[in-house]
């Protein structure tokens, strides 16, 4: 277990280190010049030469990509262009609060939903049930997260007009309270959020449930006379969480970077916002320390993938 660990994360070192000559490069390459974007119509070459000096963009590429390197082990991601002499890690830090909270509660929702609802839809396969849920997971599947939020918002509004009720269509409230106030900002983003993530795991768990209610020694199971309840929660839920735990890895992955139009729509002060917001201001080191941050989380939800998959397979953990 611990050699397969050790050859997983040096995997992950590499994975991340090719993510960021990836993210530096293409930063690098990208048309216009920041500095004199940042200047706008005030194009004094001393301040233009001070600028680009200051965040070391006088540098060769080579030596730019070491400083970026050698900044990312200390956890320091430079300077924002957009709001000059503000560290982006204090901009990564404040938005990390509201996408691991909606990352955290959204996932919560999607397997306290998503599983059971694909168990119901397998043990009523080709019902009348079946169709419903799997037909109502399809359209969730099928529509983007952020049609479904401008979707919510909209009718958020005409159900204010409706009942003269006020419900707030954007905004978090306060990190971690959950006071009604705070409970109304929340409840919509983390449904939307969820929809995807739902429909996902309905789907993948009753696909994997009828095809493990086919194997032999579910059938011997009841042929023995045991209780239906226990052949299917004590023998065939077992053997269907194998490959949900495989990507319930990649989903815990996605918690801290969020979602980012959820995150941009529901004017969440989240990481997501903030790398959207980034890439409209060409703030290079911000748009980078949000995509190292995102791959790194993928990255690291993969290993936990592995780790939870020789947990739940025997023969995983023997091999």
């Amino acid at each position: 277990m611990v050699q397969f660990l050790v050859k997983r994360l040096i995997g992950l070192v590499f994975v991340i280190l090719a993510v960021t000559f990836i993210t530096f490069i293409f930063g690098y390459l990208a048309p216009g010049d920041p500095i004199r974007a940042l200047l706008g119509q005030h194009q004094d070459p001393v301040l233009y030469a001070q600028l680009k000096h200051q965040y070391g963009l006088d540098l060769p590429w080579y030596q730019q990509y070491w400083n970026f390197l050698s900044g990312l082990f200390h956890l320091d991601f430079g300077y924002s262009f957009h709001t000059q002499g503000r560290p982006v890690s204090e901009i990564i830090l404040q938005g990390i609060p509201a996408s691991t909270e909606l990352g955290i509660w959204a996932l919560t929702l999607t397997l306290l939903l998503g599983i059971p609802t694909g168990i119901v839809a397998a043990l009523k396969a080709n019902s009348w049930l079946d169709t419903l849920l799997m037909g109502t997971s399809l359209i969730f599947w099928a529509l983007p997260a952020f049609i479904l939020a401008i979707f919510a918002q909209v009718l958020i509004v005409w159900l204010d007009k409706v009942t003269g009720y006020p419900w707030p269509v954007a905004n978090w409230g306060t990190v971690w309270s959950y006071s009604w106030n705070d409970i109304q900002y929340k409840i919509v983003p983390v449904i939307i959020f969820s929809a995807l993530g739902f429909a996902f795991y309905a789907r993948l768990t009753r696909t994997t449930m009828l095809e493990v209610l086919r194997q032999d020694y579910v059938r011997t199971a009841r042929a023995k006379g045991l209780h239906e309840s226990a052949v299917v929660y004590r023998h065939a839920f077992r053997n269907t969480l194998i490959p949900i735990m495989t990507v319930l890895g990649l989903a815990i992955g996605t918690i801290v970077a969020g979602a980012f139009f959820i995150e941009q729509i529901f004017n969440i002060p989240g990481i997501g916002s903030a790398g959207l917001q980034a890439v409209t201001d060409r703030d290079y080191p911000v748009i980078q320390a949000t995509t190292v941050l995102f791959a790194t989380c993928v990255v690291s939800g993969n290993l936990l993938s592995d780790i939870f998959y020789t947990f739940v397979d025997p023969r995983i953990k023997a091999e």
